[in-house]
């Protein structure tokens, strides 16, 4: 019998977007110095770059109060302090435009829900919960989510057991066999998932990495998977 269903949140529930930070990094950057705005942003993409290829070798999260410190180290220039003002002033969906989430995300969940089965968002990210909370909440995701975990306040991202076990003990699952994690990412959400147990959809998307793993099945749309967890149920009882 399945107990929950897990998801990743960029390319699953949020529409697949190229950028992360790009867009803070730019409006930091103007406010640290509008005749230096490109040659700023690029230096602070590529510092935000690096932490994500060492989060690749041993899956320790990264903050984004991190990444600031390192960025004002680096440059010689108090990011941290850009940030925040721009934070103070810019309302997140005038930062972000481009962080929308898929239109079927909403009545999938609900029909979840309506079976009794518990959800969960477990995101690999730099970015603090509310930054998170706010687009969750702003299209009505947020209460239909028991549990939502960022690695931001965790100690290691996906692949890494640590992050999959945490939202495991968070939607209360006691045997990963009895939850399925629904993710992009073969490597990240797959992987991470199957070696924890758990049984893994994947949601194609050709922006992101390959790597050899089979998940358990595949999905186009969010729409497919009320019923694709409704055939493992029955098959589990019977």
């Amino acid at each position: 019998m399945i107990e929950a269903v897990l998801f990743d949140w960029g390319g699953t529930l949020s529409v697949h977007a190229d950028v992360d930070l790009a867009d803070m990094w730019r409006l930091a950057a103007h406010h640290l110095d509008p005749v230096r705005e490109d040659e700023l942003c690029r230096r602070l993409v590529q510092v935000e770059a690096r932490t994500w290829s060492w989060i690749a070798e041993d899956q320790r999260a990264v903050t984004l109060g991190q990444i600031l410190r390192m960025a004002s180290d680096e440059l010689g220039l108090d990011v941290t302090e850009a940030v925040l003002e721009e934070a103070a002033t810019s309302h997140l969906d005038s930062w972000t435009p481009h962080i929308v989430h898929d239109p079927d995300a909403a009545s999938m969940l609900t029909a979840l829900k309506g079976r009794g089965l518990r959800t969960a968002l477990l995101s690999n990210t730099h970015w603090p919960r509310t930054f998170h909370e706010h687009f969750l909440d702003r299209d009505g995701l947020a209460d239909l989510l028991d549990a939502r975990l960022y690695t931001s306040e965790l100690t290691h991202t996906k692949p890494h057991a640590v992050a999959f076990q945490a939202a495991l003990d968070a939607v209360g699952v006691e045997d990963p066999r009895r939850a399925v994690f629904v993710g992009d990412r073969l490597y990240d959400d797959i992987f991470g998932a199957r070696s924890m147990g758990m049984r893994a959809v994947h949601r194609p998307n050709p922006k992101v990495p390959t790597f050899d793993i089979e998940p358990d099945a595949a999905i186009d749309r969010l729409s497919e998977l009320p019923a694709l967890v409704d055939q493992w149920s029955t098959s589990s009882q019977g």
